[in-house]
């Protein structure tokens, strides 16, 4: 009988913790960005070619074309240029060609610009 009562103890003790385990939230850590925060950190921008590299291309900005930085559309005053970094992870719908006209949505890292993704039209 003394052996009955313990496999029935030693059982019901292995119920509850597997049901305390199983009620734990997922331990996740809190580095990964939200959507908010990706969103927040890109913007885009729509000009003309003006040079393409084998892994960089450079557009012409001017009065005619409009940046969109966090979710507003600033014209810009007056002609620049902004040199873009494409890497494995950028996507070009299109060909990168001289007096095109793109939409670029970009990031900034290290003080460089990132293309995203590139609509050459």
């Amino acid at each position: 009988m003394k052996k009955e009562h313990k496999l029935v103890w030693a059982a019901m003790t292995s119920l509850i913790v597997v049901a305390v385990v199983g009620a734990l939230p997922p331990a996740h850590p809190n580095n990964t960005a939200t959507h908010e925060q990706t969103a927040a950190a890109t913007q885009s921008v729509s000009g003309q070619i003006a040079d393409v590299q084998k892994t960089s291309f450079t557009l012409s900005i001017g009065p005619s074309h409009t940046m969109a930085k966090l979710g507003q559309q600033v014209q810009e005053p007056t002609q620049k240029s902004m040199t873009f970094q494409i890497d494995k992870n950028t996507t070009v719908d299109g060909k990168l060609k001289v007096g095109a006209n793109a939409d670029v949505t970009y990031r900034e890292d290290g003080g460089k610009f990132i293309a995203i993704s590139v609509r050459v039209s």
